[in-house]
């Protein structure tokens, strides 16, 4: 299944209005879209068993990392149909901007407490083969909570 596909069928991205307020946050205080503000989809596809692995090291520290750093998580999905159920992982993260979401990922890749959580959480082999990230800006008629 390629990204448009998979795009064109998480249904779920509907729900986002209704997830802590993360289209809100992307507004004005005038209600008008944050034209800085970006969203960034990212789907890792996982080795064969070490789904449950990641999605661990997600739930716990990685997570508490982001938002440590900046990167504010607004939903976190799993596939539920196959060929990618069981081994895909899909989330999405809220940055200031596109310029902040790199200063982000180049703090996070360097963190020590996240060297350490990945080099503990892969002692047995990698947990991502194959990784994806589109960043995308909301529309001006995206829903305000």
């Amino acid at each position: 299944m390629n990204r448009r596909t998979l795009l064109q069928g998480l249904g779920a991205a509907g729900a986002l209005p209704f997830m802590g307020g993360a289209v809100a946050e992307a507004k004005t205080s005038g209600g008008a879209v944050d034209k800085d503000t970006v969203y960034e989809l990212r789907i890792y596809h996982t080795p064969e068993g070490k789904l449950d692995a990641l999605l661990a090291r997600f739930g716990g520290p990685e997570k508490k990392i982001f938002e440590r750093l900046g990167m504010h998580c607004v939903a976190f999905w799993t596939a539920t149909d196959d060929p990618l159920k069981g081994r895909t992982l899909i989330y999405m993260l809220r940055h200031k901007s596109r310029a902040i979401a790199d200063e982000n990922w180049k703090a996070f890749r360097a963190d020590p407490e996240w060297v350490k959580v990945k080099a503990e959480s892969e002692k047995d082999g990698r947990l991502v083969e194959k990784s994806e990230s589109t960043f995308m800006s909301l529309t001006s008629f995206s829903p305000v909570l």
